[in-house]
């Protein structure tokens, strides 16, 4: 017991007597001079050390530097680009006997950061990027007193030749103030806390950090966001290679309009010119939208940092939000990304990409600018455009509504005050340049079906450009280019569309619920106008539709059969008849319809058919539905093919038939006054024939003549 007592007597004068040797005969101000001087020489920076640099002994051996500072160059708001309160340094003792400075581990507490750019652009850090030569002439130039005075021989004698080894780095309560006065932003990260542990080259070395932050870019919402990780990190002997695995970093953001609770990354391995498997995730809120995602890449980076890819880009996310067209919503995309650094140049292949029930695929190429031109191809092979919209479901609720409704009361309620429309915003078109086309196998919109739909769109500054839009539809096909003009408030817009050999009927079915028209259908329309609300594109459309069906009838209205009962009734004819059909037909149709701002008028309407022909002039108007139209019909075959006797007193002669009202209650009105007058007329004109023969005289003839003829002025 005894000999382990003076055992363990002699191990702690050993320890006393060597620490006491520490102290006598190694002096830690001789490294100060030395730590100034590379700085000076290295950035042309002054570096301000208060105090000795003294020794500390708890927890464990090492050297303490005071408040520090690292001096701004001038023309700069704060005078330190970095500060630091204390450095605590830990030191490997028996190393300093060979004249090797074994750094265990270098502590900072209170350490402040402050990066500033001026208008002009420069930054304090210009100094610390620059070239060593050019450092130099930097220094040869600079006035005498501003610069530090040059350390003794006697202080830097002994160091000369000493080796430093750093081993690891700790960082409590720091602070990194990013102001940047030319963008007028301002960024601080605070409660920065980093740890580097066991820090040897050519070993893996574990990296954890943390950090608070706050961005005040905009004044009345200032953003908050904290970000914590780890990584492994391998440096090379000459620190000019570096690898990194087991990445984790997890972050937040928040701001009035924005709750990111999570924002998670996660690389296994990160090797330069070699794919790396990442995977992420998102969860939070964004605007009025809560979101929640994920995703997976292989991603490469080439050793000159000019090139990024992301192979194999998977994502899942769900949606849900009242502004979404459909929510929840489910969104997937499988892609392959491309950026190159060098050239500012980013590609998309995208394999495919889902929201709910609609399917995309395609590829999109961005060179990066100013104004960023993009370009892009889309294909669909399903969009109804009505289901994501929720429109059907809308028609099929107030359907169901209109069905079960109770009679109308009488009682008088209180108007209610419509929402009152606002153009859209499309300042954002003015900072595009966008081309591409889209091709889409089937779609529906409005309820109409379309099939192998192609358009090809150029956005440039502002002026929207359909270039091409074609379609199959209902047999026949479409064909449109149009013209928007977002310049300027409203936007102002052209369109020119062409539909040929079109099946009216079902189309109408399908659109409007109406199958008052059949036929095969040719419509031509060149309109222009300005407003895209849809009221506003309502009262500024103008321009021309012409029409031209063939083969067709008018459903709701037999022509004929209105002939015949209402000349039964003027005569005292027999007015009972059996049932008959509702419908006009047609061999041609054509008119021309002007656009004017609501009002629909057209003075070249025509319809014939093998027993009549049909010229037609009037206005309509499409804001309150309304119409006043005449067709003047001539009897100029048997009306027996159109369901009933035939009217040979009728014959060749012009009945004008009156089209009133409401366009849901048409009412159908014949002016027969006009009938029964070109009926004697004729009549009239048969007996002058007659009388002429008798009459020898011509003055005679003259008189009976005008007379006859004076009661139909």
């Amino acid at each position: 017991m005894k000999k382990l007592l003076l055992l363990v007597a002699v191990l702690v004068v050993v320890v006393l007597g060597a620490v006491a040797a520490l102290v006598l005969f190694v002096n830690p101000n001789q490294f100060k001079p030395l730590i100034v001087e590379q700085t000076k020489k290295q950035t042309g920076l002054d570096l301000m050390i208060e105090g000795d640099i003294g020794w500390k002994f708890f927890p464990s051996i090492g050297f303490e530097i005071g408040k520090t500072e690292l001096k701004n160059p001038q023309g700069f708001t704060n005078p330190n680009m970095f500060k630091v309160d204390n450095v605590g340094v830990d030191v490997s003792v028996m190393p300093l006997l060979d004249k090797q400075l074994v750094i265990g581990n270098v502590q900072l507490d209170g350490a402040e950061i402050y990066l500033e750019t001026l208008k002009d652009g420069r930054t304090n850090l210009d100094s610390l990027t620059k070239a060593k030569t050019s450092q130099e002439v930097a220094d040869t130039q600079a006035p005498a007193e501003s610069k530090s005075p040059s350390p003794t021989p006697e202080q830097t004698s002994g160091v000369q030749d000493w080796t430093i080894q750093l081993a690891g780095v700790t960082v409590n309560n720091a602070l990194l103030d990013i102001q940047d006065r030319k963008a007028g932003t301002q960024t601080k990260l605070y409660d920065v806390q980093l740890k580097v542990d066991e820090f040897e080259a050519e070993k893996w070395t574990l990296v954890s950090f943390a950090a608070k932050g706050r961005n005040d870019q905009q004044k009345n919402n200032p953003q908050n966001f904290a970000a914590s990780g780890s990584a492994e990190v391998k440096l090379s002997s000459d620190f000019t290679q570096y690898a990194l695995r087991n990445i984790n970093v997890d972050a937040s953001f928040s701001d009035q309009a924005n709750n990111i609770e999570s924002a998670k990354l996660a690389l296994v391995t990160f090797d330069f010119d070699k794919p790396n498997a990442l995977e992420f995730s998102v969860k939070g809120k964004a605007a009025d939208m809560m979101l929640e995602a994920k995703g997976s890449s292989s991603l490469v980076v080439n050793k000159e940092i000019t090139k990024v890819a992301a192979n194999g880009f998977t994502l899942e996310a769900n949606l849900q939000g009242a502004a979404l067209p459909q929510s929840p919503m489910k969104v997937g995309m499988q892609s392959d990304i491309a950026f190159d650094i060098s050239k500012n140049t980013l590609n998309v292949v995208l394999a495919k990409l889902t929201a709910n029930a609609l399917q995309f695929d395609g590829k999109l190429d961005v060179a990066l600018a100013d104004i960023p031109k993009v370009r892009f191809s889309l294909h669909s092979p399903d969009i109804d455009v009505d289901a994501f919209l929720g429109n059907d479901k809308a028609a099929a609720t107030s359907s169901s509504e209109t069905a079960s409704e109770k009679p109308a009361s009488t009682e008088t309620k209180p108007a209610t005050t419509s929402k009152q429309e606002v153009e859209p915003d499309l300042s954002a078109l003015q900072t595009l340049d966008v081309a591409g086309d889209i091709t889409i196998d089937k779609l529906k919109a409005n309820n109409a079906k379309m099939q192998n739909v192609k358009a090809d769109v150029v956005v440039n500054r502002g002026l929207v450009t359909l270039k091409s839009f074609t379609a199959n539809l209902y047999q026949g096909s479409v064909s449109a280019s149009a013209l928007v003009d977002t310049r300027k408030t409203p936007a102002t817009y052209t369109v020119k569309k062409s539909v040929k050999g079109v099946k009216v009927q079902p189309m109408l079915m399908d659109v409007l619920d109406n199958d008052m028209l059949e036929g095969t259908g040719n419509i031509e329309v060149n309109a222009q106008g300005k407003s895209l609300t849809p009221t506003g594109i309502q009262k500024n459309l103008v321009g021309t539709v012409a029409i031209n069906f063939a083969d067709g009838a008018v459903n709701g209205i037999n022509v004929a059969h209105l002939l015949r009962t209402n000349y039964a009734k003027i005569t005292g004819g027999d007015v009972t008849e059996a049932d008959h059909v509702k419908k006009t037909d047609f061999s041609a149709m054509t008119a021309t319809l002007k656009l004017d701002k609501g009002n629909i008028t057209t003075d070249d309407l025509h319809m014939q058919s093998p027993a009549l022909r049909i010229r037609g002039q009037g206005k309509a108007n499409y804001l309150d539905e309304t119409v006043d139209f005449t067709l003047s019909t001539s009897v100029v075959g048997s009306l027996k093919g159109q369901g009933g006797k035939d009217v040979d007193e009728l014959r060749d002669v012009t009945i004008p038939v009156n089209i009133s009202g409401k366009w849901s209650e048409p009412k159908y009105k014949l002016v027969f006054d006009d009938v029964l007058k070109q009926k004697a007329k004729k009549e009239v004109d048969r007996g002058i024939e007659k009388l002429s023969d008798k009459i020898k005289d011509e003055d005679t003839k003259k008189a009976v003549d005008s007379l006859l003829k004076g009661l139909f002025n």
